[in-house]
């Protein structure tokens, strides 16, 4: 048999990153700019100033991008899920009888 060469991709099978956001956290931040969209829009149908408006997103996007990027790289690809499900884990598991740990026989 011939030997066959052949490239190997090095990206497959790891998760999408974009400028230093990892995997959710890109959604994360393209619904929070969706949102702020969304804000500004219903501040200017109001009737406030444009500057005023304008002043108030820039500001909240500096937040948000801030947040993100600090959330991406704390908890990284599956950190953050893992901490919200350590946050649902009961901390004592109490039971009044041993009928759960006892084997059924039929």
């Amino acid at each position: 048999m011939a030997n066959s060469v052949y490239k190997i991709n090095k990206g497959i099978n790891q998760s999408i990153e974009f400028k230093g956001l990892k995997a959710q956290y890109i959604w994360y931040l393209g619904g929070g700019v969706v949102a702020l969209l969304i804000i500004f829009a219903v501040m200017y149908i109001v009737g406030l100033p444009s500057f005023v408006c304008i002043g108030i997103i820039l500001i909240a996007g500096t937040i948000l991008v801030i947040r993100i990027y600090g959330m991406s790289n704390k908890y990284g690809e599956y950190g953050l899920m893992k901490a919200l499900a350590r946050k649902q884990m009961p901390k004592v598991i109490k039971s009044s009888s041993r009928k759960v740990f006892l084997k059924k026989e039929k």
